[in-house]
C-alpha cells in the first residue's frame, strides 16, 4: 500500500484518540456526498492536496474518513469483504449476503450508503477492517470513468467474502472437506 494511504489512516487513528470533534464531523459527513461537508475539510483536505489530483481519489479519502469515524477499528490485513463474510457466518443471516450483493452492484453515487450499512454491521459485531485496503478499493470504486477498475475491485471483494463462507462450509461436520481432514 502507498505511504500516502498509510499516513492518512495513521492520521485518522490519531484523531480518534485526541480529537472527538473532528471524528464527529467526519461521521456527520457521511450524510453528504463525499468531500462536500465543509466541517470535514480540516481533517482530510491536506491529504487530498498531497495525493492524486483526481476527484475519485479525493472522494475516496472523504468516504474512507467518514467510515473510519463510524467504526474506528483498524485491523491490518482484514479486508472489508472478509469481515462481512465473518459476520455472515457468525450471524447466519441471509440478509447479510443480500446486502453484500447490493454493495457489489452499487454505482459510485450509491456506494456510500451501502458502505455505511456494511460498516455498521461490522461495528455491531466488533469486527475491524483495514482502512488502507478500503481506501485503495474506494479509489477504484468511485471512479465513474473506469469500469474495469471497478469490476476488479468488486471481484476482489466477492472472492474474499465467498472464500470465508467456503472455508466455514468446508469445516462444518458432515462435509467432504471436514471428513477428509479427520
Amino acid at each position: 500500500m502507498s505511504e500516502h494511504a498509510n499516513a492518512f489512516v495513521q492520521h485518522l487513528q490519531s484523531l480518534a484518540l485526541r480529537d472527538r470533534g473532528a471524528i464527529a464531523a467526519l461521521r456527520r459527513s457521511l450524510a453528504f456526498a463525499p468531500g462536500t461537508y465543509p466541517p470535514a475539510y480540516p481533517a482530510v483536505e491536506r491529504f487530498a492536496a498531497q495525493g492524486e489530483d483526481r476527484e475519485a481519489a479525493r472522494r475516496a479519502l472523504y468516504l474512507c474518513a467518514g467510515l473510519f469515524a463510524l467504526h474506528p477499528a483498524h485491523a491490518s490485513g482484514r479486508a472489508l469483504a472478509t469481515g462481512l463474510g465473518e459476520t455472515l457466518i457468525r450471524r447466519d443471516s441471509p440478509s447479510i449476503e443480500k446486502r453484500f450483493i447490493a454493495l457489489l452492484g452499487a454505482d459510485p453515487d450509491a456506494l456510500a450508503d451501502h458502505l455505511r450499512q456494511a460498516i455498521s454491521l461490522l461495528a455491531a459485531d466488533g469486527v475491524g477492517l483495514d482502512y488502507v485496503l478500503l481506501l485503495a478499493d474506494l479509489r477504484d470504486l468511485l471512479d465513474p470513468w473506469n469500469e474495469e477498475r471497478r469490476d476488479r475491485a468488486r471481484q476482489r471483494w466477492a472472492r474474499a467474502f465467498y472464500r470465508v463462507a467456503a472455508h466455514e462450509h468446508a469445516s462444518e461436520p458432515g462435509t467432504d472437506a471436514a471428513d477428509d481432514q479427520s
